[in-house]
């Protein structure tokens, strides 16, 4: 159980300092120790999560074009490969910090406003645009005006 306490008697505080940051973890296999021993069993194991880790990436691929959530998947499988193969670690590292760069970037108070002031002249656009359509043609259909 955490007691908030360092141990020397002190109140230990939170920080938000990159130096507290929990190192991540060392590249390489999380496959289990007797399996990591034995030499066969191993490349037998790699096989199994490409395959796996394959098949998810494949479905998420299908699911770019087909309902669902495609990227969701696809990163899930990375997330597969990544727990035997490095380069999907490393994908997965970059990945991570490009997102949390972008969710920065995007909690700017300067780039939300232009976000909104962007969203809110498209709507308006549009709005401009259905009332012209609807002043000119009515309710009919785009098939069946009558020029």
């Amino acid at each position: 159980m955490n007691t908030g306490s360092d141990g020397t008697g002190k109140v230990a505080l939170a920080t938000d300092d990159a130096e507290d940051e929990q190192p991540e973890r060392p590249l390489g296999s999380r496959a289990p120790e007797y399996v990591q021993r034995r030499k066969v069993l191993h490349l037998s194991w790699q096989v199994g999560v490409f395959v796996v880790g394959l098949a998810v990436v494949g479905a998420g691929a299908a699911m770019l074009v087909l309902p669902g959530p495609g990227w969701l998947v696809i990163f899930g499988g990375m997330a597969i490969w990544a727990t035997e193969f490095v380069w999907a670690q490393l994908v997965l590292r970059w990945t991570k910090r490009k997102v949390t760069e972008a969710a920065q970037r995007a909690l700017d108070p300067k780039v939300r406003r232009r976000n909104m002031i962007l969203t809110a002249l498209g709507l308006t656009i549009i709005a401009v645009l259905m009332g012209v359509y609807l002043w000119k043609f009515g309710l009919e259909l785009p098939w069946k005006v009558k020029w």
